[in-house]
């Protein structure tokens, strides 16, 4: 009857947070930049150099494109933007024109007729 596996019923086991985990996002920020200027003054800290950097997005992009599904929602939400914007475009294109449109053909029009010989 030693056993202790009545008093842990009600808690799932492995859930609550510990150490560095439990502590508030102020905190861990503190430590971790403590740690982050400790290893720079050492001289340990890694530093990406741009060829580095560029390999690492390559393989990120490698690895999400695999994802064929995630692929096509991305293309579908690009296309969905770039339809919009060209519809906004559009639509502020055609206002401008309806707006400045009669003042432009009365002086066009004015000119051509000017400029005509006349027939008379």
């Amino acid at each position: 009857m030693a056993s202790n596996s009545g008093n842990d019923q009600g808690k799932p086991k492995g859930t609550a947070k510990r150490g560095f985990a439990a502590m508030d996002e102020a905190t861990q920020r503190s430590i971790a930049s403590k740690g982050g200027q400790a290893a720079h003054q050492k001289g340990t800290a890694h530093e990406f150099d741009s060829e580095e950097a560029r390999r690492a997005g390559q393989k990120g992009g490698e690895a999400v494109s695999r994802d064929r599904e995630h692929m096509a929602q991305i293309g579908r939400k690009g296309g969905e933007s770039r339809q919009s914007a060209a519809r906004a475009n559009a639509e502020k294109n055609n206002m401008a024109t309806a707006s400045g449109s009669g003042s432009e053909q009365s002086s066009k029009g004015g000119n051509r007729q000017s400029s005509k010989p006349s027939d008379d």
